[in-house]
């Protein structure tokens, strides 16, 4: 029998998201610093038992029935194949974040493994904009790797745009367009203040009211009932899909929020701007039962804030970038 995973205010977490691994092939202006990263030591990172006996207690004890695997880039990691059977066999949606440059090569076995659905990150369709925010020339393979994904059959295949002010937001239209010819759901997400070279300011946050107004004046939308996803939803109101935005910034929706997080070096996070961790690495390699790792799950989520505070005065900036805490 399972029991909800509470933290003080009633709210239930149901949804883990899990950093397989640190590296990355890109070296993009939200994630990671110019000068790169120093990576961790392959022994710091969590096996993928570890990692399957840390979702197992979850699944189990507390009614999980969402995983996401993230990174860094997830599909970096060696052999991530396997770590998706594990995961599958508990039996829960299971989903995972990536740029999307290997799905060509990787795609057709993730999903045989039991891999349900892909987002894909993607801030901008410009070649030379690309290149800019990454570092690197790889736009023709995350392209081909959006193809890869829908041939694979994953559904719904998501498209995560990191929207900011001045750099890349003259690209909303050419987003959803790109997304209604697809037939991919586009995802514009508010720069949040998690960016690794720390450029975060409000002047650069595109809020969803003006991206929803932006895009509705071409194509006219219709809101869509809110869940608990991250994601605020419209449809198209001549039938062409869906676009949602992830407004943690303006809109922020932390009373709703389902989610906790596990790093790649084994830290728990109960929010994405969490300034504590509590290090279940290290229960694990003491030979902590799952009794007493159970323990320490309910106490870092029953210890939850009531939200991230971002654009208050006493708003604290996470000391890890987003490659380090994973999306």
């Amino acid at each position: 029998m399972t029991s909800p995973l509470l933290d003080s205010f009633g709210r239930v977490h149901r949804d883990l998201r899990i950093s397989v691994t640190d590296r990355c092939n890109f070296r993009c202006t939200y994630c990671m610093p110019a000068e790169g990263m120093e990576w961790r030591a392959r022994e710091e990172l969590l096996t993928f038992e570890e990692i399957e006996r840390l979702a197992r207690i979850m699944v189990e004890r507390y009614g999980v029935d969402g995983i996401r695997l993230t990174g860094g880039e997830p599909t970096v990691r060696a052999k991530l194949v396997v770590l998706v059977e594990m995961l599958a066999a508990l039996d829960i949606e299971l989903s995972m974040t990536t740029n999307g440059v290997s799905l060509p090569s990787v795609a057709t076995d993730l999903k045989s493994a039991g891999l349900n659905r892909v987002n894909i990150s993607l801030d901008s369709l410009r070649p030379e904009r690309f290149r800019e925010l990454t570092r690197r020339d790889d736009l023709p393979r995350v392209l081909d790797g959006i193809d890869a994904a829908l041939d694979a059959g994953f559904d719904p295949v998501k498209i995560n745009v990191v929207v900011m002010k001045g750099i890349n937001d003259d690209e909303l239209l050419d987003f959803a367009s790109f997304g209604r010819s697809k037939g991919v759901m586009v995802r514009f997400i508010e720069f949040m203040p998690l960016d690794a070279d720390e450029i975060w300011n409000n002047d650069l946050v595109l809020t969803q009211a003006e991206i929803i107004q932006r895009i509705g004046e071409e194509y006219p939308l219709e809101p869509v009932q809110r869940t608990s996803a991250p994601a605020t939803r419209w449809r198209y109101a001549d039938g062409g899909g869906e676009v949602g935005v992830v407004a943690s910034v303006s809109d922020s929706f932390c009373d709703t929020c389902d989610r906790v997080r596990l790093t790649a070096d084994g830290q728990f996070r109960a929010c994405l701007f969490a300034t504590d961790e509590t290090d279940l690495r290290a229960l694990l390699r003491d030979g902590a039962s799952d009794d007493q790792v159970a323990d320490a799950l309910s106490r870092t989520v029953a210890a939850k804030w009531e939200g991230h505070q971002i654009n208050k005065v006493h708003f604290i900036r996470p000391r890890r970038s987003m490659s380090e805490i994973g999306g």
